[in-house]
């Protein structure tokens, strides 16, 4: 699945007009909806899906296109946010249908908020003065295999997990299978 942005301008007018404007009726078009409530907030997602464009862009292996459509409430304050979303997914409408491919898509956010958040605020990759060569490449490759390893040891809040092990290089040191020689 892969998003399509602004970048993409004539990609991305094509789906909102087959997905969004009055000739999104004659589409033949597949639907999901599903609701949420957690976190003080409830959610809406919407995914529609259709494989009018299939074999027929410059896009090899188009085999369905989307359009997903998020919507939250925040309960206390009522306040309203929408964000869609257009994209082209390669699996068919029999390897994935709706429901499949907004589960694939909110997969991908999962990653997101395992990885990119992680290093981003626990790690303040942002604010990371290392912007020489290939150093700012280097460490994001290193803070990903600290967090792999953490996560692998079954860690599930990366900051704590970043103190536990700071002040026990012992522990850190047996998480990639290096001996500790003193405690």
């Amino acid at each position: 699945m892969l998003g399509v942005k602004e970048n993409h301008p004539t990609l991305r007018a094509t789906l909102e007009m087959l997905l969004d404007s009055p000739v999104s009726t004659r589409v033949p078009m597949q639907r999901v909806v599903e609701w949420e409530c957690g976190h003080g907030r409830i959610e809406r997602r919407e995914l529609r899906c259709s494989a009018v464009l299939a074999g027929k862009t410059k896009f090899p292996g188009l085999q369905q296109i989307y359009r997903l459509e998020r919507e939250r409430v925040t309960k206390k304050t009522g306040k309203r946010e929408v964000e869609v979303e257009y994209g082209i997914s390669s699996l068919s409408g029999k390897e994935a249908g709706p429901k499949t491919l907004l589960h694939l898509r909110r997969g991908e956010w999962k990653i997101e908020n395992q990885s990119h958040y992680v290093r981003d605020v626990t790690y303040g990759e942002d604010h990371s003065q290392a912007r020489c060569g290939s150093i700012p490449q280097v460490m994001a490759a290193l803070r990903n295999v600290a967090i792999g390893l953490m996560r692998g040891a079954g860690q599930r809040n990366i900051a704590a997990a970043t103190r536990y092990y700071a002040a026990r290089p012992w522990a850190a040191l047996a998480l990639i299978g290096l001996p500790a020689t003193f405690k």
